[in-house]
């Protein structure tokens, strides 16, 4: 098998590495010139002309949205805050002030968001790290290094809820990530206030830091109006670190020495099998996550018998795709620092996927390495290991990776990834190998204003057998503008591209996905903007022959009032690799080597969110493979704000095809309610009904956070089947951690 793959990559490898290396030659050559002609400087956007000093205080500053302290009276102010959207022209309606000091532990922001507007402001809920768009809110980002791409975001909403995150690539936020800080929010008629404060030993800065960046942004949801102190074009991101200002110390920040935080946890569960008859099985555990602060900006983390039964239930989906699916990283341990091993490859192309680390065998423990080694130079050490389980061997997971920042905001990455199985003995049904190992060296492209970006990699696969096709690279390079956004992808994966602790959705391709994207903003009227988009997809196999085209044409359409719809009409064109069930509900497959081509059209349309009540839904049909295809979702839901919600979820899919093959109509319902009945307790109700895998989930999940990143969780789980209702199985979970620190 190994020697037919070489002898057919051997053959057709010339012609096929020598259009490859072409295409990236050209996006490494457009890259190139570009830094040239436009990354000259190393300041962001903003940073000369929206300036802020911070003051040091040694008087007390109570947290209680009032702002009669000392400290405040002397602050300096940052004020006319300018429109973000729905236009990113002039000064906003609703303004807000802003006041900042400091004292030897903590970093302290006050706001006063002003509301010219009478009415009720919308708030989603009362749970921690709320949705942007759904609370009237303001938060603020830090660029704690002064790269404009590492930093960290804050904020509140109106109802006085927290929200945190940890940024990355300059935009991308993780608000999974949780850190010690405190928050006090007052209400009036015409205006709303907010103190924060955070303390230095929850962030990470380089020791004598004299600057940082800065921007501070406001959401307020009557007046449909996101705005920012320094100005953002509508067309990124609201924390976007490239158009932050300039925060300037009265003094150095001094070195905060060593730091330790213990979380330890005990857990207890029972669990039912009715499918197997067995008696209920009850257990006990406990572990603990550890937390040092090595220097301002590097910690260490460690983790010894962790448990996520805590973790939220992933949401189901109608699974009607050949490969396997993708769903993203929830538990709390892997997410500091994450973009640095997360971020590797491209969508589909990743050679760390954190939720291979125990996904069918429980971890034992392990430890992280990360933060920043001086100015331009990042570091992530990772290093787990699991325990055996049925089949599963026991197995150690190590990942390091260096990034390097170069010019502006762009960076060079190495890593080097490993699993190694640990058990002397391996079952012969065990589908992975002994050893698997990735390295990799991978160039991310950021210009100052984030007009351009991109990316080239180049990834290697080790392990016995592997042979030259054990690869994959990958180009991209986007243009954008308020008005065009241009892409272009360029992939090419390896037959025996082998990332067992990644996520590798297909091998043996080479793909070219170009894209085009214009928006029309109008200056009065109903509509806020409109535009066509197109994108195309075209992939080829080893010997250079097409088994994939997908062609896509999408109108967008977004009026004032936050209503979005869209027209997508696409074309598609498939030449099957191996058998495969279009319905995927075990019916006959339709043949490998077989061809099919088709065209579908879909709707697409979601309503105001601000609105108490509001909805979104799709339509589609069209051809699907050798029959037909109609799908309908739908998503509805209702809060009593700001105390709970209640949302439903439906996914229908009419599948017709001749016979032999099966026709099916799948069904996925999963209503939702979501009770915020406080700022620390929450209980969610989660039932998913899905016909296609004969199941139906039920979680229940009350969490009481009774003290800063401390809980008492008490989650039950139930499955059963879908015809009759009989349960499967369950299970109760109860868990409790606090946070020593």
């Amino acid at each position: 098998m190994g020697g037919d793959r070489f002898t057919l990559w051997s053959k057709n490898g010339k012609s096929l590495i020598a259009m490859l290396f072409n295409r990236l030659l050209l996006l490494v050559s457009i890259l190139l010139i570009a830094h040239s002609c436009l990354f000259s400087q190393t300041d962001g956007v903003n940073r000369e002309k929206y300036q802020i000093q911070i003051k040091k205080t040694n008087s007390e500053i109570k947290l209680d949205g009032v702002f009669d302290e000392e400290a405040w009276m002397s602050a300096a102010v940052a004020k006319n805050f300018h429109r973000v959207t729905p236009t990113d022209t002039g000064y906003a309606i609703a303004q807000t002030e802003v006041m900042i000091a400091y004292d030897e532990n903590n970093f302290y922001v006050a706001a006063i968001c002003y509301d010219p507007t009478p009415g009720k402001r919308p708030i989603q809920s009362l749970r921690r790290d709320w949705t942007f768009g759904s609370n009237d809110n303001f938060m603020f980002f830090i660029d704690t290094y002064n790269d404009l791409t590492n930093g960290f975001a804050f904020g509140v909403s109106e109802a006085g809820v927290q929200r945190d995150g940890i940024e990355s690539d300059g935009d991308n936020v993780a608000y999974t990530w949780d850190t010690k800080w405190n928050s006090a929010v007052k209400s009036y008629d015409d205006r709303w206030t907010a103190e924060m404060s955070i303390p230095f030993r929850s962030i990470r800065y380089f020791d004598g830091s004299e600057i940082w960046g800065i921007n501070f942004g406001r959401l307020d949801l009557k007046t449909n109006e996101k705005s920012a102190w320094a100005p953002i074009p509508r067309q990124f991101k609201h924390n976007n670190l490239a158009f932050g200002g300039t925060l300037t110390w009265e003094e150095p920040l001094q070195k905060m020495g060593l730091g330790f935080s213990l979380i330890p946890y005990i857990a207890g569960t029972t669990h039912t099998n009715n499918q197997t008859n067995e008696k209920t099985k009850w257990n006990g555990n406990a572990g603990f996550d550890a937390k040092m602060i090595l220097s301002t900006s590097l910690n260490l983390d460690l983790t010894v018998n962790p448990d996520y039964s805590q973790v939220e239930v992933d949401q189901q989906v109608t699974n009607l795709d050949r490969f396997e699916l993708f769903f993203p990283e929830r538990r709390q341990f892997f997410l500091e620092n994450t973009d640095l091993f997360a971020n590797l490859g491209n969508s589909g192309i990743q050679p760390f996927f954190s939720r291979r680390i125990g996904l069918n065998a429980p971890v034992i423990g392990g430890g992280r390495l990360s933060g920043k080694l001086g100015d331009r130079w990042r570091i992530g050490v990772m290093d787990m290991q699991t325990s055996s389980q049925d089949l599963i061997p026991s197995a150690n997971f190590a990942a390091a990776v260096l990034q390097r920042q170069i010019f502006n905001r762009s960076n060079i990455v190495g890593f080097l990834i490993n699993k190694s199985v640990t058990d002397a003995q391996i079952d012969p049904s065990y589908p992975g190998s002994k050893s698997n190992t990735v390295a990799g060296l991978e160039y991310n492209l950021a210009s100052k204003d984030d007009r351009w970006t991109g990316k080239i990699f180049y990834h290697q696969a080790f392990y016995p057998g592997a042979s030259r096709a054990s690869a994959a690279s990958y180009g991209s390079l986007v243009y954008a503008t308020p008005y065009l956004k241009a892409t272009f992808d360029q992939s090419w994966v390896g037959a025996d591209y082998v990332a067992e602790v990644g996520y590798i959705r297909r091998r043996g391709y080479l793909e070219s996905s170009p894209s085009l994207q214009y928006t029309f903003y109008p200056s009065t009227g109903k509509i806020l903007t409109h535009g066509p988009l197109a994108k195309f997809s075209i992939i080829f196999n080893p010997e250079l022959r097409m088994t994939d085209r997908k062609s896509q044409f999408e109108y967008l359409i977004g009026w004032r009032n936050r209503n979005v719809a869209s027209l997508r009409v696409n074309e598609q064109y498939v030449k099957l690799n191996r058998p495969f069930d279009p319905t995927n509900t075990g019916g006959n497959k339709l043949d490998a080597g077989s061809d099919y081509s088709w065209r579908n059209a879909e709707i697409n349309f979601t309503s105001d969110t601000r609105r108490l009540f509001y909805y979104a839904f799709t339509a589609g049909y069209g051809g699907y493979f050798n029959g037909n295809r109609l799908t309908y979702g739908t998503e509805l839901s209702y809060r009593v704000q700001p105390y709970g919600s209640l949302s439903i979820i439906a996914d229908y899919n009419d599948i017709s095809l001749p016979k032999p093959y099966r026709s099916a109509r799948l069904f996925l319902l999963g209503p939702k309610l979501d009770l915020t009945l406080t700022h620390k307790f929450f209980i969610t109700t989660f039932a998913q009904y899905n016909n296609q895998i004969e199941n139906l989930n039920l979680n229940i999940r009350l969490q009481w956070r009774f003290a800063p990143v401390s809980d008492l969780f008490i989650i039950y789980t139930g499955n059963s089947y879908s015809t009759d209702f009989s349960n499967k199985d369950r299970g109760v979970a109860i868990k409790m951690s606090y946070w020593f620190k």
